[in-house]
């Protein structure tokens, strides 16, 4: 039976890989990640999991680690965040390179320099082109429940999957979340499939051979047809959960939005704060809604641009930036309206970089903007001094 507990994000996601039990588990700290490994160790040092717990030397290493066991055949997990992730990118390129099912939970922190510890999405989106399939988390309950899924998809398709949340907004927020009893979870995880590996020596395998222009091509074209098998199989997975926690699983969450005539698009936890501010403008009678992400890779290009095809005018929220391009978001979204009949206009914002506040007085703003036609070709950033 399903139980509601107060729980953080972090814990949420030691709780999912509790209940998912890898056989492997390598840690290396880094704020604000490090709450995820604390709790899931204790699990490991009470008894909770049968988990080999690998205590390493730095993220490069928890990476490789990972990898290496789930190369052996068996579940691998781990976590990190901003420099931690882009110490691992070498091994990050590998673990896809290799088809290896592992999944990581990410709690988003910006990168250095300068030096900051909060929150901002450059870290996960710097990786959006590594072959890693990319699911955002609103809330602790979205992070729970896409750990999970996360687990699924990555065994169906091979391919390694990232779970995003916001570093302290959601990784240290306490809120009621909603767990589903082991033996159900054990149920929709299911055994891991059967695959090769390097320790099956009646079928020995190569792992990571020498391919230069002679096959190097055919292997990064196989990587591309996974990540299509991905988007194919992420809804029916997806259901599948949903029909279990009677929550949404989609690609993304329409908000109010169906006869929006100005709508917001982001991912993580300020989708949360947008609905506050949508509920309190749909009582003045303004037409507004929101688009929140959640499978950010494979993009579901068709679906979004079908989302939006009423929409007169939108507004796209990227908590990251790309110098010297368009902001993440908002590239894939001009990407889905490209072939559209309708194309709403688009403005896009910058905002909360390194941690930085946003407030529901900065989102009705963008709203009021948007109604008003109010829409710039440049970029606005939010709270900027």
């Amino acid at each position: 039976m399903a139980k509601t507990v107060p729980f953080t994000g972090a814990q949420a996601a030691a709780y999912a890989m509790k209940q998912i039990n890898p056989e492997v588990v390598a840690a290396y700290p880094i704020t604000p990640q490090t709450s995820i490994m604390e709790e899931f160790s204790q699990y490991v040092a009470d008894g909770d999991v049968d988990t080999e717990f690998i205590r390493v030397e730095s993220e490069h290493s928890a990476m490789s680690a990972t990898s290496g066991a789930s190369a052996a055949g068996v579940r691998a997990m781990t976590a990190t965040s901003s420099a931690g992730l882009a110490l691992m990118f070498e091994i990050v390129g590998v673990t896809s390179g290799l088809r290896l099912p592992v999944v990581m939970n990410i709690v988003n922190r910006a990168l250095s320099a300068p030096i900051n510890i909060h929150c901002d999405h450059n870290d996960s989106m710097a990786c959006r082109d590594s072959s890693w399939i990319q699911i955002y988390s609103e809330n602790a309950q979205e992070v729970y429940e896409n750990t999970l899924l996360a687990l699924r998809l990555a065994e169906k398709v091979l391919l390694p999957v990232m779970v995003m949340q916001d570093g302290f907004i959601t990784s240290h927020s306490v809120e009621n979340v909603t767990l589903q009893d082991d033996n159900t979870v054990k149920k929709f995880i299911g055994n891991p499939p059967e695959r090769p590996h390097l320790l099956d020596i009646e079928k020995p395998i190569t792992i990571g051979p020498l391919q230069l222009f002679d096959y190097y091509f055919e292997t990064k074209r196989q990587q591309a047809d996974a990540m299509e098998q991905a988007y194919k199989e992420y809804p029916k997975l997806a259901k599948e959960l949903s029909d279990i926690t009677g929550t949404n699983h989609g690609f993304f969450e329409k908000y109010r939005l169906d006869d929006a005539e100005a709508a917001v698009i982001t991912l993580n936890s300020t989708a949360g704060t947008a609905k506050a501010v949508i509920d309190k403008m749909r009582e003045k009678g303004k037409k507004v809604g929101l688009l929140k992400l959640r499978l950010f890779r494979p993009f579901p290009y068709k679906e979004i641009a079908k989302a939006l095809e009423k929409i007169k005018s939108i507004a796209v929220l990227d908590r990251s930036e790309s110098y010297g391009a368009n902001p993440p978001i908002l590239a894939e979204i001009k990407n889905a309206l490209f072939d559209s009949s309708s194309k709403p206009s688009v403005q896009s914002c910058i905002f909360g970089l390194g941690g930085r506040d946003i407030w529901e007085k900065d989102i009705e703003k963008v709203f009021d903007d948007l109604l008003a036609g109010k829409i710039n070709s440049t970029t606005k950033y939010i709270g900027l001094r």
